[in-house]
């Protein structure tokens, strides 16, 4: 008997010494390698899941940490994207996908971000091509159909709200999109914007473009408003740089050909406002659409510290411009 039981405890710590090594002795990838684990999957799907992309030794040796987890009363395993680079232990393992410690790639959109420049940037971040995120947003422009009703946008330009996002590196430019209009549509519900949304998003993304500082949004939105009820043009430049973007012919600088472009978006050879956001506004800018300083100022100019001069009537706006013009040594 006493040598049975010697024996068995030989085996028992031969056992748990080879428990020990398993999960403590690290293992895994040299290089780069994800693991997409789906909702609801199981211990031992995701075991297998891990061995067979080479991050564990044993689906057998996860399945016990499992076990010890639930004795303890530890936390059920997250679903989502995992990223292994290196031999780490079992343990190690286990412990991310039980904290849900899930890659994603951070994608900041800027304030005043068009579509072009959000394309560029989903790109650089690695999420996807440049051109596949523009036909993406062009395509899909039902994402907005609640506040374009009746009619058709050429694009979800104006609703990609800017932000921080994180996605995982194989998101489609679909979600992603969906993404930024859930958050525009959360933003705009805070502030407000119910009404005659096209329009307001519009004018903010004019604002947007063409002031830097938040106390002076109002002032230009008010400046816009008071043009547009006098019939006068807008005759803003970024209207006229985003014509050119979407013709593809921006050389990096305004032409008089530019100024002269049939586009509708050329606000200095129509008037009223463009047909659409010429980029994607943020709080202030939108929050300046939808409560314009009421001023009778009609004219603007920025001065060499970005700061804005406004006038009532065009001898105090070329007085500005020739101001402005002689602090920049013109």
């Amino acid at each position: 008997m006493l040598k049975f039981l010697g024996t068995l405890l030989v085996v028992l710590l031969l056992l748990a010494g080879f428990a020990f090594w398993l999960v403590h002795t690290p293992f895994g990838p040299a290089k780069e390698t994800f693991v997409e684990i789906a909702p609801h999957t199981g211990t031992q799907a995701i075991g297998e899941q891990l061995e067979q992309a080479g991050v564990i030794r044993s689906r057998y040796g996860f399945a016990v940490l499992r076990a010890v987890a639930a004795v303890r009363g530890g936390r059920s395993l997250k679903a989502g994207e995992y990223r292994f680079d290196h031999p780490a232990p079992m343990t190690e393992v286990y412990d991310r996908i039980a904290r849900g410690d899930v890659y994603t790639i951070s994608l900041t959109i800027p304030e005043g971000y068009n579509i072009f420049d959000i394309a560029e940037a989903v790109e650089a971040a690695g999420l996807g091509k440049r051109d596949d995120f523009l036909a993406a947003e062009r395509q899909h422009t039902e994402l907005i159909a609640e506040w374009t009703a009746g009619r058709t946008p050429e694009s979800l330009e104006g609703y990609l709200f800017p932000d921080t996002y994180r996605f995982p590196h194989h998101t489609t430019p679909v979600q992603m999109l969906t993404a930024m209009v859930r958050r525009f549509r959360q933003v705009a519900g805070q502030l407000g914007v119910m009404q005659d949304v096209p329009r307001v998003v519009t004018m903010a993304s004019l604002v947007e473009k063409e002031v830097r500082q938040d106390a002076e949004r109002p002032l230009v939105a008010g400046v816009f408003v008071n043009r547009l009820a006098k019939g006068m043009t807008l005759a803003t430049d970024p209207t006229v740089i985003y014509a050119a973007l979407l013709e593809n012919r921006w050389r990096g600088t305004i032409y008089a050909s530019d100024l002269k472009s049939p586009s509708p978006y050329n606000t200095y050879a129509h008037t009223g406002l463009p047909p659409g956001p010429i980029c994607n506004p943020g709080v202030a800018a939108l929050k300046a659409a939808l409560s314009p300083a009421k001023t009778d100022y009609l004219y603007f100019v920025s001065d060499a510290a970005g700061h804005s001069r406004f006038a009532a009537n065009l001898k105090e706006h070329n007085e500005n411009v020739a101001a402005y013009r002689k602090a920049e040594g013109r």
